[in-house]
């Protein structure tokens, strides 16, 4: 087994943030191995994750952010359980990336329980009848149906999405990370977001009779 110095462990610390006796141990387990240490740790933080799962974040910070010149707003709200962990820079980071994110990626909902049941019977009877549309039989096209709902779920629900800044992971799988980093439950809530626009009708010309108004008829 190779010699754990201090200097090594204190590397390891400023590196992950984890405890003086957790990174000494995690060294010892991978060997002195920088690497493998880092990765022991990460997966003993993570298993720790569920068990704050049942844990009350009542605390918390909105995050807010603006693109596209002032077009595009967002709002979000996430939660932690104690008001010293809402001004940790790395959380108030979190909730300012998410919104970034959501302006970026416009999901529905956070979280597919979310979504309204009148609009999940919508797509099925769209992607239904996309399949039926294919030639597929009625049994085939019910199953392509339920794949395709699912995609659409982790597409529009904010957890399931890839995250911009880093598409290898998941909304969910970052919240899971800062939860094990910073030691609470770490929650995203609720959020809204704003385009300019949106919603209202545009006006229609008709082009046929501008068209004739420039030409003086």
């Amino acid at each position: 087994m190779a010699e754990i110095s201090a200097q090594i462990v204190r590397d390891l610390r400023e590196r992950t943030g984890a405890g003086f006796m957790d990174c000494k141990k995690a060294l010892a387990e991978s060997n002195g191995d920088m690497d493998a240490a880092i990765e022991y740790l990460q997966k003993k933080q993570l298993a720790s994750v569920g068990k704050k799962a049942g844990r009350i974040a009542s605390e918390g910070v909105v995050g807010s952010y603006i693109h596209a010149g002032g077009r595009i707003g967002v709002i979000i709200e996430v939660n932690c359980e104690t008001d010293f962990v809402s001004r940790n820079e790395a959380f108030q980071a979190f909730a300012k990336d998410l919104a970034m994110h959501v302006a970026a990626a416009n999901p529905m909902v956070v979280r597919a329980e979310e979504l309204p049941a009148a609009e999940i019977d919508k797509q099925k009877e769209i992607f239904k009848a996309q399949a039926m549309e294919e030639g597929k039989p009625a049994n085939i096209a019910e199953k392509i149906m339920e794949g395709r709902l699912k995609k659409w779920q982790k597409e529009v629900c904010l957890l399931d999405q890839p995250f911009v800044k880093d598409p290898d992971k998941t909304v969910a799988e970052l919240e899971a990370e800062l939860t094990a980093k910073i030691g609470e439950k770490i929650s995203i809530r609720r959020f809204v977001r704003f385009e300019v626009g949106e919603g209202i009708e545009k006006r229609e010309d008709d082009f046929a009779a501008e068209v004739a108004k420039q030409a003086g008829l």
